[in-house]
């Protein structure tokens, strides 16, 4: 999700609105503290998902294609990460008493999620058949830490797909059933889930479609596992919206609020829009550019359902795509899956304004020249823009991804950073760093009796473990950043307590 996917895909939902669509502004262009982040990995300019990811949520540079590890990880030698595994968000949310949940129309065992839980020399071990038959006896599969290791099988919410990891060769798949599992130790780990929590005495459920999604209570559910795919879940124009179908990645971000936040020591989510990356690599604009406007509303519902003064959002991208939008003037309002207002003035054919670096939507040289693309519905859901070099999937992009933060905290979030930043800044804002010596600690009994003070507000807010509030905070609307720069001393004050007082700090990371 580079720049011109978050433009590209601002104007399209704008002119399915009815509107010309570049003044349209997405829920998350609207927050007021925005930075760029770099995503180079340990050994490679343009980053990889998982290395990405790992410095996204762990904090720590990695290795291409190794998930959870530092740079002593390296790429399939099980023996380096044993020494290489790092802590993640989730983790030190754990550590602090708060809830936990990831969300993703990926796999759950994909890339980006697995560097929450999974400490792996390769990202492509998401079941044991990947995994070579030397490294069974000492390394384990992704899926498997997932439900086994600290901290995946203490996570609260796991919504997604990838069922076929999870499931033996022997068994097949309940949804699509000329699929069997790729499981070759004979393992179901979705039972072995359901057991762990009924031996723990918790309260948990584990559903396969939307139905039975619709049917769990998040007040008596503590713990949620769905899986509504075999492998990745379809995109959003391509979903099974019925009751055999899955459930949208908005309503899997309401759902997984509305049973972490339950927990008053707050909670830590991770959502991820996996699928943009998926169509970008297919050259598939149209669907990628739909799947920003269902990220879209899944931070709308989010902000409609989180407190502003105790929610910190951090929106980012691991990396960005060879995805371009430009053309010769064209005009306000023009379709932005159109051609451009003029052909080329080489050869004198049609482009369109949407086109990639590399991929499959590369034409071969004809005598004629580039593929004459007159007469093709560019509007159309499967159309594939062209590439200026052939590819069988489009690359990823090397610049810097943009990052918008909103709530507590998001002050820390500005000019150019490291992505490794990205996870410190969340924890120091949540008060689940190592050094929390910034954090409101409760005042001693004896403290108390020295000097009682004033009577608390009703309304002031509780730090953890506080019985009585000793401070008021003072109340500004969120939402507008003029309000906060009346004075940085008064702004500082009010964001200290904010970000003290029981934070509840949500993630939507996207590939």
């Amino acid at each position: 999700m580079g720049v011109a996917t978050v433009t590209a895909g601002r104007i399209l939902k704008g002119q399915k609105e009815g509107q010309s669509g570049e003044e349209y502004r997405l829920s998350f262009e609207k927050f007021p503290y925005v930075a760029l982040a770099k995503t180079y990995n340990i050994d490679a300019q343009v980053g990889g998902s998982s290395a990405c990811a790992t410095a996204l949520m762990c904090g720590v540079k990695a290795n291409v294609n190794t998930v959870g590890l530092d740079s002593r990880g390296k790429f399939e030698d099980c023996r380096s990460s044993f020494t290489a595994g790092v802590t993640s968000i989730i983790d030190w949310a754990q550590k602090h008493g708060k809830s936990t949940g990831i969300v993703t129309n990926t796999r759950l065992t994909h890339g980006t999620p697995s560097a929450l839980y999974a400490r792996s020399p390769s990202r492509y071990w998401e079941d044991d058949a990947k995994v070579p038959v030397h490294a069974h006896a000492t390394c384990k599969d992704i899926a498997r830490q997932l439900v086994e290791n600290e901290p995946g099988r203490n996570i609260n919410v796991l919504l997604g797909g990838g069922r076929r990891h999870w499931i033996p060769m022997t068994e097949f798949d309940r949804e699509e059933r000329d699929q069997r599992g790729r499981r070759t130790d004979g393992r179901n780990l979705l039972d072995a889930w359901v057991h762990d929590k009924k031996t723990r005495d918790l309260h948990a459920e584990y559903v396969w479609n939307k139905a039975q999604f619709d049917g769990v209570d998040p007040r008596y559910t503590d713990y949620l596992l769905g899986i509504f795919g075999y492998s990745h879940l379809d995109f959003e124009v391509d979903r099974n919206k019925g009751p055999t179908g899955d459930p949208s990645l908005v309503e899997m971000t309401v759902k997984a609020i509305q049973i972490l936040r339950k927990n008053p020591h707050g909670f830590f989510l991770m959502v991820e829009a996996g699928r943009i990356d998926h169509a970008h690599h297919h050259n598939n604009g149209r669907r990628a550019l739909e799947e920003i406007g269902a990220l879209d509303e899944a931070v709308r519902n989010a902000l409609n359902i989180t407190q502003p003064s105790e929610t910190l959002l951090v929106l980012t991208a691991d990396h960005s795509h060879v995805f371009t939008f430009g053309g010769d003037n064209t005009p306000r309002g023009h379709p932005v899956m159109g051609f451009d207002k003029e052909t080329s003035d080489l050869d004198g054919k049609p482009y369109t304004t949407l086109l990639y670096g590399n991929g499959p939507g590369y034409a071969h040289t004809t005598p004629t020249g580039r593929q004459d693309l007159t007469g093709f519905n560019t509007q159309d859901i499967n159309f594939v823009q062209q590439a200026a070099v052939p590819r069988k999937y489009e690359t990823h992009g090397g610049e810097d991804v943009p990052v918008y933060a909103y709530g507590p905290g998001a002050h820390l979030f500005s000019g150019t950073i490291e992505q490794t930043y990205i996870a410190h800044a969340i924890a120091h804002a949540a008060c689940i760093a190592e050094d929390n010596s910034h954090c409101e600690k409760p005042p001693s009994d004896d403290a108390c009796a020295a000097a009682p003070g004033p009577a608390p507000s009703p309304t002031a807010r509780r730090p953890l473990g506080q019985t009585t509030p000793t401070v008021e905070v003072q109340k500004q609307d969120p939402r507008d950043p003029w309000a906060w720069s009346a004075g940085s001393r008064a702004w500082m004050w009010t964001t200290y307590h904010a970000l003290t007082l029981a934070m509840v700090p949500v993630v939507l990371a996207l590939r």
